[in-house]
């Protein structure tokens, strides 16, 4: 199936964010504050996949959407190391909607579009692709797009939308519907690369070939991971992916229209210059002198970034000595209008004691990006914080349900599974990677009516797609915890 005009991705106005991603804690948050946090562990038990791939809560299934090397309908092959994604709605056809996927791969890996002698790459306009290597090597990272069957859980369509780049690892999707696809490396004019890398693109999800890649500068030059617009202001937030990363977000000087340029700014907190939030101890190489401990708000103020294209890579460096505060390896992330109001939550893969994972939650003034935040400032607050594996192991990307909890992709060094997080403290399993090859899990986004969970693994590379009665397995897991 072609998309015609009427079928294009619905304007700014009456997409917002996709529902799901509006919803977390609106079945909790009935008052005016936040639920206090008690963290605990469910017993909630999965059934074993008879086919090996896929453990999961009973009540749940999962349909295999695509995989690695598959042709698609632009005469390309599938790419391989799936990661972020995000599902946008199609006006008028409730029955589908379209996927945006990076793909982590580096310059040259074997599994990208191209194939493993690169045979295809005459199929793309040279000026789509970003980079290349001094030897003409198209880059293997970038995109996809799928169009899905919401009814059979079928791909109808999929192509190549961004080319030429590199290790895109996460990223978020915008409220004017587009994927903001991120680069997690800071590649330099070299050997292997003809262009700088380190950037974020823009990628229409409505787009039929491959866009432009313009790489928006202004965004910061850094090892990117994640990205999440606040749909009333425009405000993106971004994370980074180092053991001392920053929390930084964009004041776009246009909403909207990212390329126009803005301010970068880095996250800092008020009690404390250059903060190390990463909860290790002295000997983990981490600032005991300050604890971050659940039900606590900070008080934070953000920092102005200058030179944030950093041709040396060291925006981070330059953040933490202005006063920034630090984090263990920032991953996922996901905006939630909530009944207290809007909430960022963010990962740190190796955050806390135990060195494997903690979420944040930031509160945006109300005042946010102005001149008068100096009088209400947001806060940082520690959600949850990982004691052991069964409360779970190096959160990654994380998306925000209807029902009422954060859902986690785990990145760890065995099983991995995904978790949900409900926003009283609940933790309990949804699903198993019972592949042999026990790869991460990544890019967990919900269908635009909240009920379908689509999610990567990322090696081989499989797309799937899951669902079923969402709040029997979420009152389950209350039963049993």
């Amino acid at each position: 199936m072609l998309l015609s005009r009427r079928h294009l991705i619905r304007s700014a106005a009456s997409v917002a964010i996709a529902a799901p991603a509006l919803q977390l804690l609106g079945a909790c948050a009935t008052t005016a504050t936040r639920p206090p946090i008690t963290q605990r562990v469910s017993a909630l038990a999965l059934s074993p996949d008879p086919a090996g791939l896929l453990d999961l809560a009973p009540g749940l299934s999962y349909a295999v959407l695509s995989r690695t090397g598959t042709e698609m309908s632009d005469g390309l092959l599938e790419p391989g190391a799936h990661d972020g994604m995000a599902a946008f709605p199609i006006e008028g056809d409730p029955t589908r909607c379209l996927i945006v996927r990076n793909h982590e791969l580096g310059a040259t890996s074997p599994v990208s579009a191209f194939g493993a002698d690169l045979s295809r790459a005459s199929r793309i306009d040279r000026a789509h692709i970003y980079d290349s290597s001094p030897a003409g090597k198209p880059f293997a990272g970038g995109t996809t797009t799928v169009l899905v069957n919401l009814k059979t859980n079928r791909v109808e369509r999929s192509h190549l939308s961004l080319a030429g780049t590199a290790v895109n690892c996460a990223g978020g999707s915008t409220p004017w519907g587009s994927w903001l696809s991120c680069e997690e490396t800071q590649m330099l004019p070299g050997p292997q690369a003809s262009k700088r890398h380190g950037f974020i693109f823009e990628v229409p999800a409505a787009a039929m070939a491959p866009v432009a890649p313009v790489p928006l500068t202004a965004m910061g030059r850094f090892e990117h991971e994640a990205a999440a617009v606040d749909p009333s202001t425009g405000i993106v937030y971004l994370t980074e992916d180092t053991g001392d990363s920053l929390f930084y977000r964009f004041l776009p000087n246009s909403r909207g229209e990212l390329a126009k340029g803005g301010r970068l700014q880095a996250l800092a907190l008020v009690e404390q210059r250059g903060a190390d939030t990463r909860n290790w101890s002295k000997e983990q190489g981490g600032d005991p002198a300050l604890r971050m401990v659940q039900n606590r708000s900070h008080a934070i103020r953000w920092i102005d970034m200058a030179d944030v294209e950093a041709p040396d890579g060291d925006l981070r460096l330059r953040g933490r000595k202005a006063g920034a505060a630090i984090f263990a390896r920032g991953e996922g992330l996901a905006f939630a209008l909530e009944a207290a109001g809007p909430a960022v939550y963010f990962t740190c893969t190796s955050g806390g004691p135990a060195q494997i994972g903690q979420i944040w939650r930031y509160i945006p003034s109300p005042h946010e990006g102005t001149p008068r935040e100096a009088d209400a400032p947001g806060a940082l607050e520690l959600f949850v914080e990982s004691t052991g594996l069964s409360d779970f192991e190096k959160c990654d990307n994380i998306v925000a349900s209807q029902r009422g909890e954060l859902i986690v992709c785990e990145d760890g060094d065995g099983d991995n599974f995904i978790r949900a997080v409900a926003p009283d403290g609940l933790i309990y399993t949804l699903a198993r990677n019972a592949d042999a090859g026990k790869s991460e899990f990544c890019g967990a986004c919900f269908s635009p009516d909240g009920q379908t969970l689509f999610v990567n693994i990322q090696k081989p590379g499989i797309t799937l797609a899951i669902t079923g009665d969402w709040a029997s397995v979420q009152r389950d897991a209350r039963r049993m915890a």
